[in-house]
């Protein structure tokens, strides 16, 4: 609600309306929006017909109300017509941007998740597949946990045994990746493709990816690979996406549509009018999926920085069962870690290290203080990204917490997370 000086100038007129501002022999004409929640009351927001919201500052502003507010989606669209010959994929929504919409009316954004909804959105998708959706929750990326990784994940292994030819799953951009190689790991003989898609900017905005990401993540969906994927803009124009194997794929931007990255691995594809796929890749085939949902959720993720306070490691060797080191280089810690990563190794908790640079590998073999480690019983994560090994490091502690079965799982490739050799021109 606006207050103050905006409510003064704004007289009648209320979130959603339709309101001319007159301002400096200047006319700005648009749909009246919420206040920012951080705002002054010194100014109001405006939807230009663009898209674009502008902020006008109301001291000497004079404001017409042109139309009330409307409901733009208190309609039902109708049902879509689907091609019988198009093969039949699920759409699942768990939160983010990539389907939702806007009541101008609140200003509130509400998930649009009807196979309906999404059609009248997208209507490109029923030229790809017949489309089913199911809305699991709606929360933001940065509130998902291994609890809700889980019933993903049963809910995946559901619709691919069932008619499904491929999955999609939205999802908020925040922690995809943290979510997709969780499934990469917990989903067994996996035979279809599940595809992550999130956008980086609203549908509401000119500039939203939302569409053509979802529009490749359902032609991916059809496609003969039979992986965990996400797949977002290749660009920060709208060419072509990129599809990047679970296990190996970073957001390395905050706002950038472009923003995720393959990281120590070439993309497994792009997608533009067609689906390209190249390199190693698991394909389609026949099976029943499943879906190993067991993880020990006491791991920490813990990084290691000049000055680190060797308190702060003690803390958690006394309460977690796996430590996954972000350590410096090629795999190294401080002095002051190495006697509390001696007690985590005698009290049975695993202990993997990665590395802070992200690109390149593990070598802990080539410094002093790298084979101290070695010699204390710390595994190795190879060239795995920090979040992909601390999620590792839950799914393996699910099966089982003996030292030598978890080292030899971690040192093993279960999803494609470790590559044998390192590629120069996966650092870009």
């Amino acid at each position: 609600m606006y207050r103050g000086e905006a409510a003064k100038v704004l007289g009648e007129a209320r979130v959603g309306d339709r309101i001319r501002v007159l301002k400096g022999g200047r006319s700005y004409e648009g749909i009246l929006m919420p206040r920012s929640e951080l705002g002054d009351d010194r100014h109001v927001v405006i939807k230009l017909d663009n898209g674009y919201n502008i902020g006008v500052e109301v001291s000497n502003a004079r404001v017409e109300r042109l139309a009330p507010a409307e409901e733009p989606y208190s309609r039902a669209f109708p049902e879509p017509e689907f091609s019988p010959e198009k093969p039949e994929i699920t759409i699942l929504g768990t939160g983010g941007t990539i389907a939702s919409k806007i009541d101008y009316k609140t200003g509130a954004v509400h998930p649009s998740f009807t196979a309906a909804e999404i059609i009248n959105a997208v209507p490109e998708l029923a030229d790809v597949a017949r489309v089913k959706t199911k809305l699991l929750f709606n929360i933001l990326s940065e509130n998902m946990t291994p609890e809700h990784w889980k019933k993903i994940a049963s809910e995946v292994a559901k619709e691919l045994n069932g008619d499904a030819y491929g999955v999609v799953v939205a999802h908020g951009t925040d922690t995809m990746s943290f979510t997709a190689s969780a499934l990469a790991f917990m989903l067994k003989n996996l035979t279809k493709p599940v595809i992550f898609v999130g956008s980086q900017r609203s549908s509401d905005r000119p500039s939203s990816d939302a569409a053509l990401n979802l529009i490749a993540a359902a032609k991916v969906a059809c496609s003969e690979l039979a992986e965990v994927v996400v797949v977002m803009h290749a660009q920060s124009s709208d060419t072509t996406c990129a599809i990047h194997r679970a296990t190996k794929v970073r957001k390395m931007h905050s706002s950038r549509r472009d923003a995720f990255k393959s990281i120590n691995a070439l993309p497994l594809g792009e997608v533009g009018e067609d689906v390209r796929l190249f390199g190693s890749y698991r394909r389609r085939s026949e099976g029943e999926v499943y879906a190993d949902t067991r993880l020990e959720e006491r791991v920490a993720l813990f990084k290691v920085y000049p000055g680190v306070s060797e308190e702060l490691l003690e803390y958690c060797v006394d309460r977690y069962k796996g430590i996954v080191l972000e350590g410096t280089g090629l795999g190294h810690v401080p002095e002051n870690l190495l006697p509390a990563i001696e007690r985590a190794r005698e009290e049975g908790v695993a202990v993997v290290m990665t590395t802070t640079t992200l690109y390149g590998r593990v070598d802990m073999k080539v410094y002093s203080t790298g084979r101290r480690l070695l010699n204390l019983g710390v595994i190795p994560g190879e060239d795995m990204l920090p979040e992909v090994a601390y999620v590792k490091l839950m799914h393996v502690l699910g099966i089982t917490q003996n030292y030598e079965e978890v080292r030899g799982l971690m040192l093993r490739s279960l999803a494609g997370e470790i590559t044998e050799r390192s590629l120069a021109d996966a650092f870009y």
